[in-house]
């Protein structure tokens, strides 16, 4: 009988399994690591790199460092969204498939960085709270000097970089209006919330031939509302994001949001700006030849959300770029899960790069 990874050795443009990142990918993600409870994947992380005699340590907020070449750093988020999904192995049209939470986004990236990051001698960091708060990446950038040139860890799939991310505006909307019977004709703050997004909405209505990278988008993500406990007011808040293009800035989207109120206050909680990577960048340049190295014709991307790739990019001035293994139309996804061979191409690709940059 045939050994099913002889068939992926062809799918791969003769790139042979890596054992090695499959390895690694499969305990990682066969560790639960939602955001705030990555310490036991993290530990498995510093485990790999310790046996490769690299120079590791967790940080004060629980990034994986392992510093060394800065001509790049590699890095990439250990922590994943809540979900269980059983995690197995089969073989499917692309070959074998790894199934599990995070297997795309984006501890295929980090595993397939991490192997890179060891055999080219560059830079590492597996971050952690990327799908909260970025807290692992604004810890780096405010605890270290920027690196040469950085690599951020997101499935784009093998063959693609991406370049752009928008950016994102989170507040919380607030209305109390005095309780009155449902007759009278005076708005209350229920109705004053509804309008206040409305009106937003209706600012930043997008005409139907603007790509979607280059609109606001808000999006509601919590709502609440009714009468307060001592039964005397009316109450609502709004969770609000608002996505950011390039070409626009945070504070300019605030301000417009903020012209739309007549009732109510918003609290604006977070902000991250957009970010747009040259593509003639050396960054860029390197991801293009690696990819056309291993046969592939090299895409570039720019994704509608928001990575820590924006927080780098805010902070340090030097070239980067967004790679990895996988679909991210399967990010959060229940179906989330990752052909190995594209972690084996991925990892070459990678090597290629922190060779290039080095």
């Amino acid at each position: 009988m045939s050994d099913p990874r002889d068939d992926e050795a062809a799918l791969g443009e003769d790139v042979p399994p890596d054992d090695e990142a499959r390895d690694l990918l499969e305990t990682l993600v066969s560790i639960p690591s939602p955001s705030g409870e990555e310490a036991e994947c993290a530990a498995a992380l510093v485990a790999f790199l310790e046996a490769h005699g690299r120079e590791v340590y967790r940080d004060e907020v629980g990034n994986v460092r392992a510093p060394a070449d800065d001509a790049a750093l590699f890095t990439s988020h250990v922590d994943t969204v809540p979900g269980e999904i059983p995690v197995r192995i089969e073989d499917g049209e692309e070959g074998r498939v790894l199934w599990g939470r995070g297997s795309v986004d984006a501890k295929g990236s980090l595993a397939a960085l991490a192997v890179a990051a060891v055999r080219t001698g560059v830079s590492f960091a597996g971050v952690v709270g990327e799908e909260t708060t970025s807290r692992g990446a604004r810890h780096l950038v405010a605890d270290r000097e920027p690196p040469d040139a950085l690599v951020n860890g997101e499935p784009s799939g093998w063959d693609a970089v991406t370049l752009g991310y928008r950016g994102i505006l989170q507040g919380t909307y607030v209305a109390t209006s005095e309780s009155g019977h449902t007759s009278r004709p005076a708005n209350n703050a229920i109705q004053d919330a509804i309008a206040w997004w409305a009106a937003v909405e209706e600012r930043f209505a997008a005409d139907e031939y603007e790509p979607v990278f280059e609109q606001v988008t808000p999006k509601p993500v919590a709502i609440e509302g009714g009468v307060s406990d001592d039964g005397l007011a009316v109450e609502a808040s709004i969770e609000v994001q608002l996505r950011v293009p390039p070409g626009r800035t945070t504070e300019a989207v605030r301000e417009l949001a903020d012209g739309e109120l007549d009732a109510g206050t918003v609290r604006w909680t977070d902000a991250v700006e957009p970010t747009m990577q040259r593509p003639k960048s050396p960054v860029a340049r390197a991801f293009r030849a690696a990819i056309r190295q291993r046969g592939g014709e090299p895409r570039q991307l720019r994704k509608t959300g928001t990575a820590d790739t924006n927080v780098y990019a805010g902070a340090w001035d030097c070239p980067m770029a967004t790679y990895g293994p996988g679909d991210s139309s399967l990010d959060h996804a229940p179906d989330e899960r990752l052909p190995l061979a594209d972690l084996d191409r991925a990892v070459t690709v990678l090597e290629a790069v922190g060779e290039d940059l080095s």
